[in-house]
């Protein structure tokens, strides 16, 4: 089991990373972990997680890292947060897109496997 978790991993690191490379000659960004707005966002994303699972209770911790995207003035913003479920603290891997006049829609969520 430990072993298809390490495969799915990788596969997927391997996505993120054509996607970023696709991505990042049209506009992505790092974005800044300590800005309040992109806080409120990871925020948005647990609080959002939480309502739809009835049986989740993270609480955010902090941003850990992430990348922002801009087309046709919507940004996507693909963040690793750091989130306490009440036992322990895991990153979870979130994207999370933003409409003008601040409409987010969580779009992504899910457990980074250690």
């Amino acid at each position: 089991m430990k072993f298809q978790c390490l495969v799915f991993i990788l596969v997927v690191l391997f996505a993120l990373v054509a996607t970023n490379q696709a991505i990042s000659t049209s506009g992505s960004r790092p974005i800044n972990i300590n800005d309040p707005h992109v806080i409120e966002i990871a925020n948005f994303a647990v609080t959002e997680y939480n309502k739809k699972n009835n049986e989740a209770k993270l609480k955010f911790e902090k941003v850990i890292n992430g990348i922002s995207t801009t087309i046709n003035d919507e940004t996507s913003y693909r963040l690793t947060l750091a989130a306490n479920n009440g036992s322990s603290s895991n990153n979870y891997a979130v994207n999370v897109l933003e409409k003008p006049s601040k409409n987010y829609t969580l779009t992504f969520f899910a457990l980074i496997q250690a």
